[in-house]
């Protein structure tokens, strides 16, 4: 079919093909390439962005619903895509604002979607059991005395992600001690259910959501789940969506956080606090969207006195100061080494 592309008007494809098929693909004249889901390129040194700016075309135009996910260099490869070496790159603010106007339409959701029903976002705080924080302690002085004799991030990354998870629970470590945080969940999921509520529950870990899932089954509560591993996520996704009963759906946030229509829920639950909060805010997307009728709840757990409140409160920090060239709100996930001591602190 692609031999004949000039027979049509219209042909869709997806990044993968597009890279495998570049050396075909470079070939053509296209008219105008569109992509979707823009911030699949962020990354200018990925294969993936390489191979789509090397297209050529009369016209082109991305679309994302997040155009800076991490960090200024995000929207930089994106607009690198649309108009080649136009940004440069400069990494002052003002002058980016500037460039970026003529060349954006941006639309809110309020804008597009004006009946959208409301959205209420709230934390739910829970408190440590003796056991889990005395092993909690343990890990954080483990971690902050390798603040200052380990020059790696990445290892120092790494003993934070065990905060995480003993937040979470730390029988994904190997201990035994109960979650405070497992019973609160399961807790309010009751409540939501009895209700006649549908929810998504949202975690980074699979372990977790394994760990979840075997206490749904226990207390005899209907639930799905999707994770990077499912192969029927269609299927799983409609299942639900066609589900009366009120029911759990858990998916693990990087196989769920784009691309997924679940609006037959409308409370969400967001398990464990991401560095970034505009993936977050993707996660609660997948119901607050085009299709919702009904006022929409997001609680997002955290543990306190422990990093996931350092996390929150390092995000209201951030967003305070960080304003995007879009105007809205923005966070770096890239953390300085004073932040991670302000985590630990």
């Amino acid at each position: 079919q692609l031999a004949h592309a000039d027979d049509y008007d219209l042909i869709v494809y997806n990044y993968h093909l597009a890279r495998r098929d570049l050396n075909f693909l470079k070939e053509i004249k296209w008219g105008t390439i569109v992509i979707d889901e823009a911030q699949a390129i962020k990354n200018q040194q990925s294969d993936l962005s390489k191979s789509v700016k090397k297209l050529y075309a009369d016209y082109r135009i991305a679309l994302t619903g997040t155009p800076i996910e991490n960090r200024l260099t995000d929207l930089q490869s994106i607009v690198d895509f649309v108009v080649p070496g136009y940004l440069g790159k400069s990494k002052d603010l003002g002058y980016i604002r500037g460039k970026i106007k003529p060349i954006c339409i941006r639309r809110t959701k309020a804008e597009v979607a004006k009946d959208l029903p409301e959205r209420i976002e709230e934390r739910i705080f829970c408190e440590m059991n003796n056991v889990q924080r005395e092993i909690y302690n343990l890990q954080l002085k483990r971690t902050r005395d390798l603040l200052e004799t380990e020059p790696d991030v990445i290892c120092i990354l790494a003993e934070l992600m065990k905060l995480r998870q003993i937040c979470c629970d730390p029988d994904i470590l190997g201990y035994e001690s109960g979650s405070a945080k497992l019973d609160a969940l399961i807790e309010n999921l009751q409540i939501i259910l009895e209700t006649g509520n549908k929810v998504l529950v949202f975690s980074q870990f699979v372990m977790m959501l394994e760990r979840i899932k075997k206490q749904l089954f226990d207390n005899g509560i209907k639930h799905y789940m999707l994770t990077g591993q499912t192969e029927n996520r269609q299927e799983l996704v409609e299942n639900f969506e066609s589900d009366k009963e009120p029911s759990v759906f858990l998916i693990s946030l990087k196989a769920g956080g784009v691309g997924l229509n679940l609006t037959s829920a409308n409370h969400v639950i967001l398990y464990d606090p991401w560095w970034n909060p505009a993936v977050e805010a993707q996660a609660i997307d997948r119901t607050h969207r085009i299709g919702q009728d009904k006022t929409v709840v997001a609680l997002k757990m955290i543990m306190k006195d422990t990093i996931e409140e350092k996390i929150a409160e390092l995000q209201d920090q951030k967003m305070e100061l960080v304003k995007n060239v879009l105007g809205t709100e923005g966070f770096n996930q890239t953390l300085s080494k004073d932040d991670i001591r302000f985590i630990l602190s």
